[in-house]
């Protein structure tokens, strides 16, 4: 068991305070969106056995199966299978989508033959994993998520009044619902950004408008629509934006986002777990490279409300947030004051991370750490290992 020394990644969209309020450190000023915990190459956490700080990756390929088990080696390989981070949003993420393993193992395959170096601004795929997430909201955590019904997204695009949104509210009315929305999508990012703009400015006035007055059918959802125009003035990527559910997920719930379902943080603090990826095919609210055809091919054009999760008791006190996928498991402890230990399932590699109050953990061989909230550590397969204390912790693990 290792205490782990995490990177914060200043991204633009971060919040400048989330962080440093749950470290309780002093906001340096710029952003600070997330706090990477895992083997991740781009960031990898490190630990401290007594030569120094060392990467867990470096750490990890040293002695996989010690690090891993040999479970998880023959599964996923020697490398750990899940990334786990806090996620603090001060401003709207891009509009994206991840594919599903088979895309991803094909579209990397692609570009690697085509000779496309892996930091070109137009690659799409930068490894041959998928990367399937959850996130679990410590603040209250605005988010889009999933396909409106056509119906109910030609209504919201109806009610703002602008003229040049009507041939999109019309194929919303007039098709089924996979074609709609597939050839609303595709007319919009395929549309010239100059003459979107326009329509885009008028959209976006006319959220601002609708989120101000009482009573307006989708009114926080015009809010949210408008605070990332306030944030991508003119991108298209709002109008894509608008074909979405506006989720508000209060702290403890959580989303999981499968293959091929478009969404986008907008704003708030959440622990996050996905697989180890960096696969994504954006749609808007972005600088960056749009590969339109491909993104098409990957999208899930499956419209319903977005599946809110909330925690399942478990064994020994444990919260489960159920998810169907094999990479991680995502769990969390409440701890009170004097109440008994509880044993944590040693069969898989694991990731603690304390994100309130203060956590004890406890090995069979008497090795002890405390955590401190935006504190973790890292506990091999096979260690057994107890916890206590007074606060919350999540478990990282990886699915039996």
């Amino acid at each position: 068991m290792n205490r782990l020394f995490n990177t914060i990644r200043p991204y633009a969209w971060g919040s400048t305070t989330a962080i440093p309020e749950l470290l309780g450190t002093e906001p340096t000023g710029e952003p600070q969106a997330e706090l990477w915990m895992g083997a991740h190459p781009g960031a990898p956490s490190r630990i401290d056995r007594g030569d120094g700080l060392v990467a867990l990756d470096t750490v990890i390929a040293a002695d996989p199966a010690a690090a891993l088990g040999e479970a998880t080696v023959k599964r996923f390989g020697p490398t750990l299978p899940f990334l786990l981070k806090v996620l603090a949003a001060g401003a709207p993420l891009s509009l994206q989508v991840h594919p599903d393993l088979a895309q991803a193992r094909a579209g990397f395959a692609d570009e690697e033959a085509r000779g496309i170096p892996l930091d070109a601004p137009f690659r799409t795929y930068k490894d041959a994993n998928h990367k399937p997430e959850m996130l679990v909201a410590l603040s209250p955590f605005d988010g889009l998520c999933g396909f409106r019904r056509p119906t109910e997204a030609a209504e919201l695009l109806d009610t703002l009044g602008v003229g040049s949104l009507a041939p999109y509210v019309d194929i919303l009315r007039a098709h089924p619902e996979d074609r709609a929305l597939r050839e609303v999508l595709a007319a919009v990012l395929s549309a010239d950004p100059d003459d979107m703009r326009p329509t885009v400015h008028d959209a976006t006035e006319a959220a601002i408008r609708l989120a101000a007055s009482p009573g307006t059918p989708y009114a926080a959802s015009y809010a949210a629509y408008a605070k990332a125009a306030h944030s991508f003035p003119g991108d298209r990527g709002i109008i894509a934006a608008m074909l979405l559910n506006h989720v508000r997920l209060q702290p403890g719930e959580a989303l999981y986002l499968g293959a091929g379902v478009p969404h986008a943080y907008l704003d708030g603090l959440g622990v996050e777990i996905m697989a180890n990826s960096d696969n994504v095919l954006r749609c808007g609210l972005t600088p960056k490279h749009i590969d339109v055809p491909e993104l098409l091919r990957v999208v899930r054009f499956e419209a319903g409300d977005p599946a809110v999760l909330r925690p399942e008791a478990a064994a020994d006190g444990e919260e489960l947030y159920a998810a169907p996928i094999d990479e991680f498991r995502l769990s969390r402890y409440v701890l009170a004051p004097g109440a008994q230990a509880r044993r944590l399932d040693p069969s898989s590699p694991q990731i603690l991370l304390c994100t309130d109050g203060e956590a004890r953990l406890r090995t069979d061989d008497a090795t002890a750490l405390t955590l401190a909230a935006g504190e973790s550590a890292f506990i091999p397969a096979g260690e057994h290992a107890e916890i206590s204390g007074a606060g919350t912790v999540f478990r990282a693990a990886v699915a039996a």
